[in-house]
């Protein structure tokens, strides 16, 4: 085996082009689209991939060697609706499912484009042979470097792909065996790319059929599974499924300060009594901006909340249909300095909703934010994407803390503070925040929104 030293290894790893992560129990998953991931794959450098769904998740507790393994590859893709909920259950989110059966032929597609060849290794006598027959039908231009079954021993494999000159090498012999032997064996390879892929040579094969379509959408796909093979995967679904979520719910209870769960705590009782009292009044607003203007009386949009983590705001539309189109129309009439826009003359805003906007009757709904965990009541308000973009560095430091429906500059004059000085509160209360801060921000704020004071 070719001996790697430390200084190539760094070299290695830097000249990796970025891909953005999310920390779901202890890994960083890649969390980005197919298209993004797959042309990361496709570029210039080596690299390892593996695939990580609830099933490897089990086995990695049980197994240092495979953890190590997964540790060292340059990318674990999350794989299914499990790792989703995880990452919800530890404050985490993934973009997009990039399950192995799913996003490997679009690799393989981008790689027939290049005109790169790729080898199958794994699989029962004749099974790699069939599937890459039907792959290479299914993508025209791909190249078929050569196979080996899993069962003809790994004496002399590393030698055989070699000597086959593959671009891309596919593995498939399960966890946690296919990931350790691309770790172990990586180095001595001649390949750019090295992926685990699990049962999918069966799937190509035929061997085993995949769920249809409407089942897949409903992310049920593992019940299709078992159905077909209830006695060798009863206890990779049922028992490791419900042994999977109850780890993770005992890591985000590990991760979790006392003082994160206490206000997590309050968060929940508020949100929820509010909701309760405010039930009514909620209702009044939409039908009043339904009779208004035309359009669904709840505005939703997309914000960055912790960590840069992007997920969806609600709020009761303040605004005409079109006002998103219109926006960029109107950028240079903004009233505030700095990259939040605000105007008191924006010609977007309908006639309610100046009077919500005033009393900040239009931020009610995002009640259901912070009960989903995605805000707080206290914290900075969440940004735009496109606002995000224009962040200083400093102002990057924003988004250490869960978004908040009111907070330090909201009390000190809303709209009429300015972004450098928002910022700076914002910052002051991240360094400073506690159950009697957020008490007096929620006090303050009762005061400022009956007066109506800075809200436009």
């Amino acid at each position: 085996m070719k001996h790697v030293t430390a200084e190539e290894l760094i070299d290695r790893v830097a000249a990796l082009p970025p891909l953005p992560t999310a920390n779901v129990l202890g890994f960083d998953l890649v969390d980005a689209s197919t298209q993004e991931a797959v042309a990361v794959l496709m570029s210039p450098g080596r690299r390892k991939v593996a695939f990580m769904n609830a099933h490897c998740a089990n086995m990695a507790r049980g197994s240092e060697n495979y953890a190590h393994a997964l540790r060292r590859a340059d990318y674990i893709l999350p794989d299914g609706i499990g790792i989703e909920m995880a990452a919800r259950m530890t404050g985490s989110s993934i973009s997009e499912n990039l399950n192995g059966t799913d996003f490997t032929p679009e690799v393989l597609k981008a790689a027939a484009a290049a005109g790169k060849s790729v080898f199958l290794l794994g699989g029962k006598p004749g099974t790699a042979e069939a599937a890459a027959e039907a792959i290479a039908r299914r993508t025209p231009g791909l190249v078929i470097a050569g196979t080996r079954d899993g069962f003809a021993g790994m004496v002399g494999a590393v030698d055989a792909i070699n000597a086959s000159k593959p671009d891309i090498l596919l593995v498939a012999m399960g966890v946690p065996l296919q990931d350790v032997w691309i770790d172990r064996n990586f180095d001595a390879l001649n390949v750019d790319l090295a992926m685990g892929v699990g049962a999918l040579f069966d799937f190509w094969a035929g061997h085993v059929s995949r769920a249809p379509q409407m089942v897949r959408n409903l992310r049920a796909e593992w019940v299709w599974r078992l159905a077909q093979e209830p006695r060798r995967l009863a206890k990779r679904y049922l028992i490791g499924n419900m042994t999977f979520l109850a780890h993770a719910a005992l890591y985000r209870v590990s991760q979790t300060t006392k003082a994160d769960a206490a206000k997590r705590a309050v968060d929940i009782a508020m949100s929820a009594g509010a909701l309760l009292c405010l039930s009514p009044l909620l209702l009044l607003v939409a039908a009043g901006i339904a009779l208004e203007s035309r359009g669904a009386p709840i505005f939703k949009q997309t914000r960055v909340g912790k960590d840069g983590r992007r997920f969806t705001l609600y709020k009761f539309r303040s605004m005409y249909k079109d006002a998103e189109a219109r926006r960029a129309a109107i950028l240079a009439d903004s009233d505030r300095t700095g990259v939040c826009f605000k105007s008191k003359t924006d010609p977007r805003i309908t006639r309610i909703g100046r009077i919500i906007r005033r009393y900040s009757i239009d931020e009610l709904p995002q009640i259901f934010n912070v009960l989903k965990g995605d805000m707080s009541i206290v914290g900075p308000r969440p940004g735009l994407p496109s606002e995000v973009a224009e962040y200083s560095n400093l102002a990057q430091m924003r988004l250490e803390a869960k978004p908040g429906l009111t907070g330090l500059w909201q009390v000190s004059g809303r709209a009429d503070i300015g972004f450098d000085q928002m910022i700076a509160m914002d910052l002051a209360y991240i360094r400073s925040r506690s159950l009697l801060l957020d008490a007096m921000i929620i006090g303050l704020t009762v005061r400022i929104v009956l007066s109506g004071r800075g809200a436009y």
